[in-house]
Formats: structure tokens, C-alpha cells, sequence
């Protein structure tokens, strides 16, 4: 598995603000979205393209497009519906699929509770929206999800990462047959005893959304 963690002024200016308690929702959902058109920048480095000619005003030009099948976006509920416009701002063309997921804070497991995806994936390339990585739980069955429906490569886009969660996405997909990526704007320092992340920006879900 690959991680990368952006070192970019503009990523750590806007993740700066995102961290900061006093920033309210509207201005939490605005910079998040400019945030992930940022690492959806890096994360889309190795997208299939197809190499085609196109009729300037001059001459003909080669050049390439996005490659078939399309690339599947996915955000994983609710919080990761807040990265999904910066992330189909830089592909508009992907389609778009949906996972329900949450974590029992007892146990700390995913859970899933809503699935829509296409059955067959195979040969598509995947792209999941999920802003914390945190013990990396609901991650790694979300990917696991996409890998079992014949996915070929999967990049995984988080506002943040914690040590640990990386850890066990490491172990989890160690094996693995498909390339396996995570880009973050930051891997902090670790994850304290709720399995939250420290420093953090705190529940993303709730700055993106409110307390519901």
C-alpha cells in the first residue's frame, strides 16, 4: 500500500482552518471542498487515459483522454458526501456511487447499512471519499467491498490519517492484488482512547453537517 501525505502550502493553509474550532459550518464545507479538489489533484496522477487526436484550429494535435470503463467515485456516508463535488470538479465524467458505513464506537467496527454500487467493477479504477482515517476500519472494508466486486486499483482520498489506522490498512492489504493508495493532506500524531484523532479537526460529519 502506498501513502501520500500532500506537502503543498494551500493544503496546509486550508487544513490549517479546518482544524480550527472557531470555523463554522458553511466555511468548514467550502474549504473542505477546495481541500479535496487539491489532493484529488494528486490522487488522479495515475488515471487511465487513452491516447486520441483532436482537430486544433491549426492542425491536428495528439493528446489523450480518460480511458474506458469510466472511474467510480465513492463517498462513503455522510460525511464523504462532503468531498464529493471537489472531487467530480476534477472528474466530472466519473460516475458516482454510494456506501452507508458507521462505526460502533463501542466496538470501533463498520458497519454497513447502505450499499449503491455496481455489482461487476471489474477493470475500474475507484475513488473513495472518507475524511477520516482513523483506526481504519470503515475504510478498509469499503475497500475490501470494491476489491470483492473485481476493482483493479483503489485510491483512497482523506482530509486526515492517524498512524494507526494506516497500520492496519498496511496489514489489512498487505496481499493485495490491486494497487492500493491513501493521499491525506496529514498523518497527525495518533488517535486518543474514543479513537478519535489528535489533533484532529473533530467529528467531520458534524462541522460539515451539524450535531444531528
Amino acid at each position: 500500500m502506498e501513502t501520500l501525505a500532500v506537502d503543498h502550502p494551500l493544503v496546509a493553509h486550508k487544513l490549517t482552518v479546518l482544524r480550527d474550532a472557531r470555523t463554522d459550518s458553511p466555511t468548514f464545507r467550502r474549504l473542505a471542498d477546495e481541500l479535496v479538489t487539491l489532493l484529488a489533484y494528486e490522487a488522479t496522477r495515475d488515471v487511465r487515459v487513452a491516447e486520441t487526436t483532436v482537430q486544433t484550429p491549426l492542425a491536428e494535435a495528439q493528446g489523450v483522454q480518460l480511458a474506458s470503463p469510466k472511474p467510480l467515485v465513492v463517498p462513503i456516508l455522510r460525511a464523504g458526501l462532503g468531498m464529493l463535488d471537489g472531487m467530480t470538479r476534477l472528474l466530472p465524467t466519473a460516475e458516482v456511487g454510494f456506501l452507508g458505513m458507521v462505526r460502533d464506537e463501542g466496538t470501533l467496527l463498520a458497519e454497513t447499512y447502505a450499499t449503491r454500487l455496481p455489482e461487476d467493477l471489474s477493470g475500474r479504477q475507484c475513488y473513495v471519499l472518507d475524511p477520516m482515517l482513523a483506526t481504519g476500519g470503515t475504510l478498509a472494508a469499503a475497500i475490501e467491498l470494491l476489491l470483492e466486486r473485481g476493482a483493479t486499483d483503489v485510491t483512497a482520498i482523506c482530509l486526515l490519517a492517524a498512524p494507526e489506522g494506516l497500520k492496519h490498512m498496511e496489514e489489512k492489504f498487505a496481499g493485495a492484488s490491486a494497487p492500493i493508495r491513501v493521499v491525506t493532506a496529514a498523518v497527525d500524531a495518533q488517535l486518543d482512547e474514543n479513537g478519535f484523532i489528535v489533533p484532529g479537526l473533530g467529528d467531520a460529519g458534524d462541522r460539515l453537517y451539524g450535531v444531528v
